[in-house]
């Protein structure tokens, strides 16, 4: 079997100091292979987002091992770790993180310009085009709906063409129409383009949407488990 593009083995991460020092994560160990989605589930502070910040290697960890695409974290300083993120690992959340000032197209294009690639503009207008922005590309995020500015910064996640993406709660400040388009929009790319998808949210649903839901809870894994239709279709 191949190698997974995410392998944490016994990842241990303790945060704070004195009194305020709290252990995150438990022995968390975790696989996820090459075009499979997961839905990270779990209540407010058990460790779901920190989860996220150590696959994307924006946290330390204590213990254990973290290997993402075939590279080990352990090997990388700090600047060869933000390089590998930026080519590897595609960013989604809750709160869209645009730039106010710049336009849907530039947006997009900025980011991939400062990895040096020089059809940065092309590759934007091609991919805002994907995600049914082909006629927005010279608008400011002021003037976007909230699903439409989460298209946008879906489709800066996907110009890279990552190995990884990583949502955090993207649905979360939409309503539920929009939710759902944004869900369907992302679940779809991914599979199209047979990028990993490590989705954390509290919506049970579109967890369940996921190849595979993982709980956590008080920095543990507790439960993993595949939607049945899923299962019933490897079986």
């Amino acid at each position: 079997m191949a190698e997974p593009v995410i392998l944490l083995d016994n990842v241990d991460l303790t945060l704070g100091n004195g009194p305020a020092r709290v252990h995150v994560l438990k022995a968390v160990s975790l696989s996820v292979h090459r075009g499979e989605s997961i839905g990270l589930v779990g209540p407010s502070g058990s460790g779901k987002s920190t989860l996220l910040m150590v696959i994307a290697g924006l946290e330390r960890i204590d213990a254990g091992r973290v290997a993402i695409a075939g590279q080990d974290y352990s090997g990388l300083d700090e600047d060869r770790l933000a390089r590998f993120r930026g080519s590897q690992i595609g960013f989604v959340f809750q709160a869209f993180h645009l730039m106010q000032t710049m336009t849907a197209l530039e947006n997009v294009a900025v980011p991939l310009e400062l990895t040096g690639r020089s059809d940065a503009f092309e590759r934007a207008e091609a991919v805002l085009g994907q995600v049914g922005l082909g006629e927005r590309l010279s608008h400011y995020p002021a003037q976007l709906s909230g699903g439409e500015q989460q298209r946008v910064a879906i489709a800066r996640a996907l110009a890279i063409e990552p190995a990884i993406l990583i949502a955090d709660e993207p649905t979360g400040n939409l309503d539920g129409e929009s939710g759902h388009g944004i869900a369907d929009l992302l679940l779809a790319a991914v599979a199209e383009r047979g990028t990993t998808l490590v989705l954390v949210t509290h919506d049970v649903e579109l967890a369940g949407r996921c190849d595979r839901t993982v709980r956590i809870a008080a920095g543990q894994i507790e439960a993993e488990a595949m939607p049945l239709q899923k299962a019933a279709a490897r079986s």
